[in-house]
């Protein structure tokens, strides 16, 4: 098992370094998604890439492609530098690094399932996008047939590269904010395990949200929709693997 992280990067200047040098200090390389960013915090991506040299790949997109976007072409790098396995974790400083041995632990005696990252949040979690969320998980077990996962919004996770790469390669999957729910609904349509591992979330540690509220709702509606109707599609064999497990 080969493991690295990938951090998708937004306008997030204000927190990338201190993310990186979190996840630096469990010696992980990192790569670095530069997702169409500003000059500001394209100058601070430039800075850790020359800063930690052989520790940091900068992947950079000329235009922005969403978070969706931006993990597709950070795990598709993360392949072809030889990885087996490759860490999520936001930009913004709200996942807890802390956790990383943990989930590392987890890949390595779960070396072909998907580990996902569980919130448990603290008081700075807004309100209402803490009910939203649960929206999402009734949507994504009934789109499933099961429990199996717990929450498919974290972005705090690690993805097996071979069996993910081959999804996208097969499937178009969201670009956008609704990256996260479709492809842990895909992955697990694919026979993929998922173990779900409890994690502290904060919200987030820059005060920067790329979520836009009308439009990615919108889009993990109509996702939501597609998946539903893929279930229908699979609902004979994801019943018989719900009593055969």
């Amino acid at each position: 098992m080969k493991i690295c992280v990938v951090i998708p990067v937004y306008n997030h200047g204000e927190a990338i370094s201190a993310v990186v040098h979190a996840v630096r200090g469990h010696d992980l390389h990192c790569i670095l998604v530069d997702d169409g960013s500003h000059a500001r915090c394209a100058a601070v991506l430039d800075q850790l890439d020359k800063e930690l040299e052989q520790n940091v790949t900068l992947v950079r997109l000329a235009q922005n492609q969403g978070k969706g976007g931006a993990m597709v072409a950070g795990l598709r790098c993360a392949l072809d530098l030889g990885y087996s396995h490759a860490l999520q974790i936001d930009a913004d400083g709200q996942h807890n690094t802390a956790d990383i041995p943990t989930f590392i632990t987890l890949a390595k005696q779960n070396t072909h399932a998907l580990i996902c990252g569980c919130p448990v949040y603290d008081e700075s979690v807004p309100k209402v996008r803490l009910y939203a969320r649960y929206a999402t998980h009734i949507w994504v077990w009934i789109n499933t047939l099961s429990l199996a996962i717990k929450d498919s919004m974290c972005g705090f996770r690690i993805y097996p590269l071979a069996p993910t790469i081959a999804l996208f390669n097969s499937r178009n999957i969201g670009k956008r904010m609704d990256f996260d729910i479709d492809i842990a609904v895909r992955l697990y349509w694919r026979g993929m395990p998922v173990i779900n591992q409890p994690t502290k979330v904060t919200y987030p540690s820059d005060g920067v949200s790329h979520f836009k509220t009308l439009l990615d709702n919108v889009l993990i509606s109509r996702m939501h929709a597609r998946l539903f109707a893929g279930m229908l599609l699979r609902s004979p064999l994801l019943i018989w693997r719900k009593f055969a497990s």
